[in-house]
């Protein structure tokens, strides 16, 4: 139990620390978004009243952002996320004139739906072309694999997303090339919404799950190799156990050790490679948002984007923490520690 509360602690202890970073950057950054959108305000009022009221400046800012510019730092920081958690509260969005929360909420399902999808089935492929290439050393089959894995992992995953769209979107017109789902089908719990649904997001996915994908086969195949040699494998070949069991009770599970936490703390890549992908399959997720808030210079929603990336990569590490044990029981919980 003090294993996990101590897990648990200093996650939370890296995600405060995390947003106390940037919100302070957020605050000092010469010409950063405060003053930005202070001065903004002032050229406004300028041209209505001819005057600056700086008290109502400082009012407005802070009803815009959330934090009250003349604050320190700490305790600004301290309101900022007193009013997340007790409020929901991330500011109000200046270029969509919503609430942060809101704007976030409606488009993280959609954000989760792909980078889970593309988590699932790129490590998939990462896991079972890593084994195969080590179960086949040396062969024909070890060779192609390799050159394909290689050829894979040089090519970033945004380039194949653009020719996946300028192929199979705009040439064959096998995918839609933008959206969520159609404009003609009714949101709910029907067929043709959810056909819909998949068929928008094949591209993206596809090109999300080319992210984690050649690097960890590789990585998998050199661990697969180094436990192929263990005495448990001649083992159990001597014992005429059949190769998929091999492969998947045996191999697999002991190569994955290494790669593991690498494997969880890649769904941080995954969320934000989710940035450009949303943007180039016009999918309204919160990587898309993001890119929005960058351009139109709606901070706000730039820092509530941020909080929900630190966020997921921040529980994800919790996660791989927490669960190291389960696949592998030799790390146990910490709790039974040797000192040699």
């Amino acid at each position: 139990m003090g294993y996990y509360s101590q897990r648990i602690s200093q996650a939370a202890i890296t995600l405060v620390a995390g947003a106390f970073v940037t919100f302070s950057v957020y605050r000092l950054m010469p010409g950063g978004p405060l003053e930005a959108i202070r001065r903004q305000l002032v050229r406004q009022m300028v041209r209505r009243t001819g005057s600056v009221d700086r008290e109502l400046i400082a009012q407005r800012t802070q009803m815009l952002t959330g934090i009250n510019p003349d604050t320190p730092i700490p305790i600004a920081f301290y309101e900022y996320t007193r009013d997340i958690v007790l409020y929901q509260d991330f500011g109000q969005s200046i270029a969509y004139n919503q609430p942060v929360f809101d704007v976030l909420f409606q488009a993280m399902p959609w954000s989760i739906f792909l980078s889970s999808y593309g988590l699932i089935i790129g490590y998939t492929a990462t896991i079972v072309i890593g084994a195969v290439m080590a179960w086949y050393e040396g062969s024909k089959v070890d060779f192609g694999l390799t050159g394909f894995v290689l050829t894979m992992n040089s090519i970033p995953y945004y380039v194949v997303a653009i020719v996946m769209l300028v192929v199979l979107g705009f040439q064959y017109h096998i995918f839609p090339t933008g959206g969520r789902y159609a404009g003609h089908v009714v949101p709910g719990f029907n067929v043709p919404f959810m056909i819909s649904v998949a068929r928008h997001a094949a591209m993206p996915i596809i090109s999300t799950a080319v992210v984690g994908f050649a690097a960890g086969s590789l990585q998998l195949r050199g661990n697969a190799i180094r436990v192929i040699g263990s005495d448990f494998i001649r083992s159990a070949e001597i014992r005429g156990i059949g190769t998929n069991r091999i492969l998947t009770r045996y191999l697999t599970r002991n190569a994955i050790l290494p790669t593991y936490t690498s494997m969880m703390v890649g769904i941080s890549t995954l969320f934000s490679s989710s940035v450009i992908v949303e943007r180039i399959f016009q999918y309204v997720g919160v990587g898309w948002y993001m890119f929005e808030a960058l351009q139109l210079q709606d901070y706000p929603l730039m820092m509530g984007s941020f909080l929900f990336f630190a966020t997921i990569t921040t529980l994800a590490i919790l996660f791989a923490d927490l669960t190291y044990g389960l696949i592998d029981p030799r790390a146990g919980t910490g709790a039974s520690r040797e000192n040699f």
